[in-house]
């Protein structure tokens, strides 16, 4: 396909976007609009919108390609997921609304200390810029290869462009205009799933209930692995668990999507957001690992070597963009860039709130709307989109897997101490030594590392996605050493 045309539709999205973006913060672009949406989002539009910032292009590339490998052994992640999910909508969310904060590490600091919050809305900002920087990467590769190669437009050049376009549709109206932005992103990329089924489908010439059949009896089809718990990084146990841990982590205890909830105007509106999109999340994800045997199907069918394309992620593209035709590649490459996008652009607002409350202190200025504030605001937004333009680049030249797998090892060593400092803050009735808490932070992934590069050899056990689990844990122990009981309890 063309270039010029997956570039004229992309612009016209994009177009669309900025002028959603107008009209949502027109006449309310301060901070309390930018941080939480002034508490009035509609729960329906935030369950919705969720799907594509949790999704993200990972899901749409990634989950589809690492199915040649695991089969569908990924779904008991995405089962591990769901009940992380209900967890928060009934743990977690109460919490944060009693406390009625703007940023959800302020809990740190009430429950154990000022070091304490600073570590965990420090652990925020690199796990999620390192993360979307992942997930950017991966829309990056796909628009480079396709679109920008044509014209000799160096990588570094695509990436400007990508974070230019997003921050130009989430500077002035942050959250507010999100709300909406990522609704509309999600149709796109919902839309394309399902299309791509379709159009993969029918150039196989099955119908409906054939190509059901065909994924059922496909050698891909395999849900649940039960064998060698030791040595299967894919077995059900490691994977349910690391799926409902990492869920916990990278959902209720991120700033990003929980920022999202919390812009409901109760609590009652943000369960049903929660438990909501929980539902849509699982069904999703089916299709997801349904395209994945579909296009290992189709590359087998038509003789495709997928060993030559380098990595599984380039599966998806390769076979939407050379060989459905038109009309499937501009789906596809829509659904994409809305994947990646709704993901991109969140995670930049959660990141400017994040460090505007947590170390600016702007939720404690007594004019938050000032325009001094708004300004100081823009400039936070500029530096994170600089930051992870620089982690992208450091990412191209180190990646070598599937991204899916990649962001969630990251997550076991970025999000572990942040799951420990929640669950000893919640879990027990003990004080901490606060000033000790930023070293544990630093000690324990790096133990977390020295204990997953020689489990095979120590323990002859290969480490999972349960590697958060064991981060948890050694941050929570290291806690408990440096604790004593409290002489009073507070009340949240």
């Amino acid at each position: 396909m063309e270039p010029i045309t997956l570039l004229s539709f992309l612009i016209i999205y994009f177009l669309i976007l900025i002028g959603v973006s107008y009209f949502t913060s027109k006449g309310s672009s301060d901070n309390a609009s930018f941080f939480i949406a002034n508490r009035n989002s509609k729960w329906y539009f935030v369950a919705f919108g969720m799907i594509g910032t949790a999704l993200s292009g990972v899901t749409f590339i990634s989950v589809p390609g690492a199915v040649d490998k695991s089969a569908f052994g990924y779904f008991q992640f995405v089962l591990g997921n769901a009940v992380g999910f209900v967890l928060i909508a009934t743990v977690l969310l109460p919490l944060y609304y009693r406390l009625n904060i703007i940023s959800i590490y302020s809990y740190l600091e009430r429950r154990l200390g000022f070091w304490s919050y600073k570590s965990g809305a420090m652990i925020f900002l690199i796990s999620r810029t390192i993360g979307s920087a992942f997930r950017l990467y991966l829309v990056a590769i796909v628009l480079q290869k396709f679109i920008f190669d044509a014209w000799n437009v160096p990588f570094w050049i695509t990436i400007i462009i990508c974070l230019l376009l997003i921050w130009s549709y989430t500077f002035k109206g942050g959250l507010k205009t999100i709300i909406i932005t990522d609704t509309l992103q999600t149709v796109f990329l919902l839309s394309s799933v399902v299309l791509s089924i379709y159009f993969i489908a029918k150039s196989l010439n099955l119908d409906i209930a054939a190509t059901i059949e065909t994924v059922k009896t496909s050698s891909y089809s395999q849900i649940f692995f039960w064998d060698d718990f030791v040595g299967n990084k894919n077995h059900f146990i490691k994977q349910f668990l690391g799926g409902l841990f990492i869920t916990i982590a990278m959902t209720g205890l991120d700033q990003d999507l929980m920022q999202k909830n919390l812009s409901c105007k109760n609590i009652g509106e943000a369960q049903k957001n929660m438990l909501t999109f929980t539902g849509i999340f699982v069904c999703i994800n089916i299709f997801f690992l349904s395209v994945g045997a579909l296009l290992y199907t189709f590359a087998a069918a038509k003789g495709i070597d997928v060993k030559a394309l380098g990595t599984p992620d380039h599966l998806f593209p390769e076979i939407a963009l050379n060989y459905l035709g038109v009309v499937p590649a501009i789906v596809f490459m829509l659904g994409l860039t809305a994947a990646t996008f709704a993901t991109t652009d969140s995670a930049l607002t959660a990141l400017t709130t994040s460090f505007c409350v947590d170390f600016l202190g702007f939720d404690k200025k007594q004019d938050q709307n000032s325009s001094k504030l708004v300004n100081i605001r823009h400039y936070v937004h500029i530096v994170f989109s600089v930051l992870i333009f620089l982690v992208v680049l450091i990412f191209k030249l180190i990646n070598d897997d599937s991204v899916v797998n990649a962001i969630f090892k990251a997550a076991g060593y970025t999000y572990g101490p942040l799951l420990g400092l929640f669950a000893f803050g919640m879990l027990t009735y003990r004080n901490v030594k606060d000033s000790l808490v930023p070293i544990i932070c630093i000690l324990s992934p790096i133990l977390s590392f020295v204990i997953d590069a020689n489990s095979l050899s120590w323990f002859n056990y290969s480490v999972g996605f349960e590697l958060i689990i064991i981060n948890a844990a050694i941050t929570f122990l290291c806690l408990l050493a440096i604790s004593n009981q409290r002489e009073k309890v507070l009340k949240f």
